[in-house]
């Protein structure tokens, strides 16, 4: 295969990814209506130019999922510190978000532990891993680690990615008239940089030479994904006098368990593309389910939110279903 077919076959498969994101990460979320579709082109830049950069960043540099996965971290912080704001701002989007997160308020760093890990949660996973194996899924080529864009578009997509961010943060201070303290920025942006040298720091390593057991098939890792991701959203439905600082805790083993897990089947020999399919897939149905108990809290009448948790719903299936079939006609097995 030749790079520059490689790049043109890419071309559809980075539009695909651009939309996507914030496809799933605000609409099937259920954070913006089914109304609102015109908010997509405003989403996507950000979004969409976000995870295309950091896919064709790692990509180029033939680096693996670990660099994605620092590099998503990085950006989740990026958005919603430095660039919104909503790490600190306590009346974020017209709601009491210093009431909602103050029991594991940290005065030090201006926002709360559990602010951090949702915002981690929610990009790292849901607005760019998850959407790029999905679209890494679709192509034809046996390695799905190839750039899809030349350097003319990874060009373009930064401007749109650096544009989208700072339309973006002008018009969350000019609405909102909220601005970080420098020390809440300057800790922030020290995490963002702390985040890229680390994602380039890894090295790929090569796969186990002993094959001591093959990885689960591919629905059980989706099955361990969904149960996972649906664990972490279930705190939504505790009660009042349940410590959130017991639930904080809870996610850092949550996360520990499940990073150990991955790490641990993505090694063996035999783990593929079937297997990420599935492991993003799983993460993706979660969305679907969480998006219909967030559709509840939407300025929409309620056969309005439900049509869009039905659609977007029902176009995750799609999706999946779509990728299946590719990773099954390709035959692919190649390792992470």
């Amino acid at each position: 295969m030749t790079g520059r077919h490689s790049l043109r076959g890419g071309t559809g498969r980075a539009v695909a990814l651009f939309f996507l994101a914030p496809l799933v990460g605000e609409y099937l979320l259920g954070n913006t209506p089914i109304t609102d579709v015109s908010s997509l082109f405003l989403f996507a830049p950000l979004y969409g130019g976000g995870a295309l950069l950091i896919r064709e960043t790692a990509r180029r540099r033939g680096r693996c999922w670990p660099t994605i996965i620092l590099l998503a971290a990085a950006y989740a912080l990026l958005e919603e510190g430095p660039v919104d704001m909503m790490l600190w701002n306590p009346s974020y989007g017209g709601f009491d978000i210093a009431a909602a997160y103050s029991g594991t308020y940290v005065p030090a760093l201006g926002t709360s532990v559990q602010m951090l890990q949702d915002v981690l949660s929610m990009h790292t996973v849901w607005s760019v891993c998850v959407p790029i194996a999905l679209v890494e899924s679709f192509g034809r080529d046996h390695d799905h680690a190839v750039p899809w864009l030349g350097r003319f578009g990874v060009t373009v997509t930064a401007v749109l990615f650096v544009a989208g961010a700072a339309l973006l943060a002008a018009a969350q201070i000019a609405q909102t008239r909220f601005v970080a303290a420098p020390g809440e920025l300057a800790w922030c942006s020290a995490a963002i940089v702390a985040l890229v040298v680390a994602a380039f720091a890894l090295r790929p390593r090569p796969a186990a030479a002993v094959a001591v057991a093959a990885p689960p098939a591919p629905w059980m890792v989706g099955a361990t994904a969904f149960g996972v991701t649906s664990v972490y959203w279930g705190r939504e439905f505790l009660g009042d006098g349940v410590s959130q600082w017991a639930v904080a805790a809870a996610w850092f083993v949550l996360v520990a368990v499940s990073v150990a897990l991955g790490v641990r089947w993505c090694r063996r020999p035999g783990w593929g593309a079937a297997h990420r399919l599935a492991l993003a897939g799983g993460a993706l149905l979660t969305y679907a389910w969480v998006g219909v108990s967030h559709a509840r809290d939407l300025d929409v009448p309620r056969t309005v939110a439900l049509t869009g948790n039905i659609v977007f719903g029902v176009g995750a299936v799609v999706l999946l279903a779509i990728g299946a079939r590719a990773v099954r006609r390709r035959g692919s097995a190649a390792a992470i």
